[in-house]
């Protein structure tokens, strides 16, 4: 099977995996000495700039917009979405770039035929639209992570009140030991109480900062057991505990609407592909009409009525407990 071949092929083949076992040898070799380099979260980052710890706790609620500094940006709402967007960028750059992209996309579809008029409805849509969709998107995600380092962090804090630490030292261990987002909204708690602030509201800014929906257990926790006492520790071992079930709950939910989901996704993608591969294959087919403007009409149409579909559906397959 091989008499064909020329020996050259196999020296191309050895020459080929060295070279690849040379860049996967460099690479690990890096990424050791940058794990080793890496801040655990964002608060150990700023603090191996030699400030201090209140700079480092003022710097981080200034990155989240939470230093008093309001501005024509001041909606209650669109705050508290940035601030638990986790987003450190400035709001103003932020808002450059959605606006920015939101031209492109009106000039792509002006150079499709869009008229100047619609062209400039569709950008006077997307200008607001863009940065809610974008840090809404941001905060989910940063949801999901928060979601599964909580029971982790509860059981610290557990571990250190069974060492007979403090609860804000307790707290202050998590700030140490783990990544953000919980690493640092954990070290911001441990900076309030450090300079004056009760554990109480400063578990309330948490909820504030954050919105997780499981939050509210942790903080109603640690109020009660301040105020009429008890025994914190197995409270905080059953609500991890309860933590780990809801999520569990969470996900399997999530599996069982799966179909829902996917049907949603497969019903989009179809129109979509179909334009595409009718554009790519005979680009003439709908030169004919797009100047007309039924022609527009009925694309926002169907557009209109994909998307109210599709929310529909997921409506339907999406549970909130």
């Amino acid at each position: 099977m091989f008499e064909g071949l020329s020996p050259i092929y196999a020296v191309y083949a050895a020459a080929a995996l060295t070279g690849i076992m040379i860049a996967e040898g460099l690479y690990l070799l890096y990424a050791g000495r940058s794990d080793k380099r890496t801040a655990i979260n964002r608060r150990m980052k700023l603090s191996e700039n030699k400030i201090s710890q209140e700079q480092v706790l003022v710097q981080l609620r200034k990155e989240r917009g939470l230093d008093g500094g309001g501005s024509m940006f001041s909606l209650d709402r669109f705050r508290a979405l940035r601030t638990q967007s986790g987003m450190i960028m400035p709001l103003s750059k932020f808002l450059i770039m959605t606006s920015g992209a939101a031209a492109a996309l009106a000039l792509v579809a002006i150079w499709y035929g869009l008229s100047m008029l619609y062209g400039l409805v569709l950008f006077a849509v997307l200008v607001p639209v863009l940065p809610v969709m974008t840090m809404r998107w941001m905060r989910k995600r940063r949801h999901k992570r928060f979601g599964i380092q909580l029971p982790e962090a509860l059981e610290l804090i557990t571990r250190g009140l069974k060492a007979g630490h403090p609860v804000p030292v307790a707290i202050a261990m998590v700030a140490r030991e783990m990544a953000d987002p919980i690493g640092t909204e954990f070290g911001v708690i441990a900076d309030e109480v450090t300079y004056g602030s009760d554990l109480v509201s400063a578990l309330n800014n948490l909820f504030d900062r954050v919105g997780h929906e499981d939050l509210p257990l942790f903080v109603t926790a640690v109020s009660i057991q301040t105020s009429s006492g008890g025994n914190l520790r197995e409270i905080l071992d059953g609500l991890s505990l309860t933590i780990r079930d809801r999520g569990k709950l969470r996900r399997k939910v999530r599996a069982i609407s799966t179909e829902g989901r996917m049907s949603a996704y497969i019903l989009t993608a179809v129109p979509v592909l179909l334009f595409t591969a009718i554009m790519v294959m005979m680009p003439q087919f709908y030169r004919d009409v797009w100047g007309e403007a039924k022609t527009w009409y009925m694309l926002t149409g169907s557009v209109l009525w994909l998307l109210l579909g599709n929310a529909i559906m997921f409506k339907m397959s999406n549970f909130r407990f």
